[in-house]
């Protein structure tokens, strides 16, 4: 309530997770630890691209084939 400019709610996140909640669901979720921080990494590395506008999909083969070459993992996309 001290800042005016924040919503009132958190409906806009919780919105936001609701279709990796289901995903995970229908997948019966992961097997391990490994696996469950896998796919919540990739859950927000592709909605941060999508919010900024850019393809998550370029993104990740940009990451992939950056570290397949030994290099360091590129910054996420600004905002477009």
């Amino acid at each position: 309530m001290s800042n005016p400019t924040w919503p009132l709610t958190n409906n806009e996140a919780e919105q936001a997770l609701r279709h990796w909640v289901i995903a995970r669901k229908l997948s019966h979720g992961t097997r391990n630890d490994q696996g469950s921080r896998v796919f919540a990494i990739l859950a927000s590395v592709i909605d941060t691209c999508r919010k900024r506008n850019a393809c998550p999909w370029k993104y990740l083969a940009e990451v992939i084939t950056a570290r397949r070459q030994g290099l360091d993992v590129p910054p996420l996309p600004l905002a477009a």
